[in-house]
């Protein structure tokens, strides 16, 4: 898929009192990313790992939150949570992937 083709952000949405990330693309796809899905899978290489093999998984809360989100460039947004991480940078295709994950009951 080239660049153009990429669906865009049109909006982001946290909710405290659903503790998730509703995000809506140009193509009019829109998702309900919950905040625990979202810390569990961070991309942060703290979270991955440096290499091909990924790091296990640590435990997440179910009920931590957001409390922060700043751009970067125009290709991401880089989230702060509650338990102190702020590492992981989410491009907007992987925010797409993510909430395709939690439409189909996928964690």
């Amino acid at each position: 898929m080239n660049a153009a083709a990429r669906p865009w952000p049109v909006s982001l949405r946290f909710s405290r009192a659903e503790a998730a990330l509703d995000i809506a693309y140009d193509d009019g796809m829109a998702f309900h990313i919950p905040f625990a899905l979202l810390r569990a899978e961070s991309p942060s290489a703290e979270v991955r790992g440096h290499g091909p093999v990924r790091k296990p998984s640590a435990p997440v809360r179910p009920d931590v939150r957001v409390t922060a989100a700043e751009p970067v460039g125009r290709y991401a947004v880089r989230l702060s949570f509650d338990d102190g991480h702020d590492t992981g940078i989410y491009s907007w295709d992987y925010l797409r992937e993510l909430g395709e994950r939690a439409a189909h009951g996928e964690s």
